[in-house]
Parts: structure tokens; sequence; C-alpha cells
């Protein structure tokens, strides 16, 4: 059983790294039963179709997110330095070989995407605009429902940003537009 769970693990995060790179699209069982070491048929044995996969990568790539996002304010010393550290999700994907946000990728394929995977890359901007809404309300700086506005403008605004510095394969395009955003306030300096 244990194998059978590691061979399941294995295949969602080869199938994570393999999306964030060249979105739903991209993503085979060929090939992805080569890079895993196992056979194609032992991918349908645990996602009996490319939408099984491809929604259950993108469930976990939100659960990750979530996840983290919470980890990172329980650590920080107040929420207004969760806010300013909040791009740097965005920017170790790119870090990490010019990858881009899973959600981010698969929300431009989003008119090919089986419906079942567009709620997932749904719920992952969901979780995000929340979580900044929560904390720009605790940190003080905006109310409910303003909140919300100003959340959403940040999330398109750092994932915009990723996606032209992965366009250029220039990280520091990146931290450039990151910069402008604290320049003008979006942004936490």
């Amino acid at each position: 059983m244990k194998s059978e769970v590691n061979s399941k693990e294995s295949i969602l995060a080869e199938a994570r790294r393999i999306a964030q790179a060249h979105g739903y699209g991209g993503l085979t069982f060929r090939d992805l039963a080569e890079v895993v070491g196992i056979k194609a048929a032992s991918i349908y044995h645990h996602f009996p179709s490319k939408a099984d996969l491809g929604t259950a990568v993108a469930r976990r790539y939100w659960e990750d997110a979530a996840a983290a996002l919470e980890k990172r304010l329980a650590e920080a010393r107040s929420p207004i330095d969760s806010l300013r550290d909040y791009p740097e999700t965005f920017r170790t994907a790119l870090e990490t070989e010019n990858r881009m946000c899973l959600c981010s990728f698969m929300g431009a394929e989003y008119d090919d995407l089986p419906e079942a995977v567009k709620t997932e890359v749904q719920r992952f901007a969901d979780v995000n605009v929340a979580w900044l809404s929560k904390v720009l309300i605790a940190a003080g700086l905006s109310e409910s429902p303003e909140s919300e506005k100003r959340a959403n403008a940040i999330f398109a605004a750092v994932a915009g940003a990723q996606l032209m510095a992965r366009s250029r394969s220039d990280i520091s395009l990146y931290d450039a537009l990151i910069e402008n955003y604290r320049d003008v306030g979006l942004l936490q300096k």
C-alpha cells in the first residue's frame, strides 16, 4: 500500500512540475510515465483520465498554496509583514526553472479545460483573494467589502508580473514590477 501511495504522490508531483512548465495541454500520460519511471497504465490506475489527473493536480496546488499562505501569516511578525512577503510565493516559481503558478498557466487555457479542472483553477484565485482580503483587514489597511476589491487587484497584479517575467525569462523584471506596485501603494513597502 505504501508503494502505491508513493507512486500516486510521485505522479502528482511530476504532473505539477510539468503543468507549471507546459500547462494542462502539455501534460501527457506517456511523458509523465517516462519521468516517473512507470508504465502509463499505472497512471490510469490512480487517475482514470487526464481530467481526473488535472483536477487532482490543481486541487493539490491550491490546497498547498492555502496552507503556505496560512503558515506565512502565522510566522509573520504582523499582518503587514505577511502582505509585504506575499509576492515571494510567485517569485519562488520563477526561481524554479522559470516556472509559473500552475493555476495561472491553466487559467490561460481555461476554454480548453474540463469543468472539474476549471473549478479547481478558480479555487486557487479564490483562496488567494480571500487570504489577501482577510490580511488587509487584519492589518487595518482596508475594510470589508473594499478589502476584496484591493485583494483582487493585488492578486491580478502579482500574477501578471509573474507572467511578464516568465515570458521574458527575466526574474529582475518581476522584481521591478513588484517594486513599482509598492511605489504606487498597491503593495506594502
